[in-house]
């Protein structure tokens, strides 16, 4: 009986040894896993929020051709989303977006709408208050989301356009026309119109008979016209 208690001590240590090991094995298994949920996770929202931007912009440019689209003098946001499945406003079907998507973010085809002045939507935005991932590197038309601190703040409106005669930016062809205040555009492929002048004096007055005008001379004899050689007189 002697012989046996040092046997069973040392095989409750080895025991005891193993258990701990076991332990230490689940628990770093445990923090791999979160470590890996974590990380599919970060690629999930990554993914909603690139998604988020791409049908954001589609709702952008719906609401602009809508905008742009409008007759003559009556120019109107659309007065919801389901206007831009099919415009209200002529009678055969004329539509702007294929299909109401839904907020990538959420997953529910609920959004955030910002009303227009006069009436109508100018925006979309999602409805979640999370904070995004991303919040800086935003292409030309999302600059405005850098800093934003909720995805509620990312709202898609539409694209400036001029009051009268115009076009919005990216939608539609042709020509831009003036903007309200009666400027003809500028840029490549447009020639400035000739300023008038300021003074009266600066314009050369028209000579009768179709004659060009005279260049007035100078008080040093500069622009004056020759009236031929001067000869002394033959004594």
């Amino acid at each position: 009986m002697s012989r046996d208690r040092p046997v069973t001590c040392a095989g409750r240590q080895h025991a005891g040894f193993t258990y701990l090991v076991l332990m230490i094995l689940v628990a770093i298994l445990a923090l791999a896993t979160s470590a890996t949920v974590m990380l599919g996770s970060v690629a999930q929202r990554r993914q909603a929020e690139q998604r988020l931007l791409e049908v954001g912009d589609l709702y952008r440019q719906a609401i602009t051709s809508y905008l742009n689209s409008s007759p003559a003098g009556n120019r109107s946001y659309p007065g919801s989303l389901s206007d831009l499945l099919k415009d209200p406003r002529y009678p055969g079907i004329r539509r702007h977006l294929r299909q109401l998507y839904p907020d990538p973010i959420t997953g529910k085809k609920e959004w955030g709408v910002v009303p227009a002045p006069g009436g109508g939507i100018m925006a979309v935005h999602s409805l979640s208050e999370a904070k995004p991932i991303k919040t800086a590197g935003f292409a030309a038309e999302n600059q405005l989301f850098e800093g934003k601190l909720r995805y509620s703040e990312w709202a898609f409106g539409a694209l400036a356009m001029p009051a009268a005669g115009g076009r919005a930016p990216g939608v539609g062809g042709g020509a831009p026309g003036p903007n309200a205040a009666g400027i003809p555009p500028q840029g490549p492929g447009f020639l400035p119109a000739q300023a008038p002048a300021l003074f009266p004096g600066q314009v050369p007055a028209q000579v009768p008979g179709g004659l060009p005008p005279q260049t007035p001379a100078s008080s040093s004899g500069q622009g004056r016209a020759p009236t031929g050689s001067l000869t002394a007189p033959t004594r």
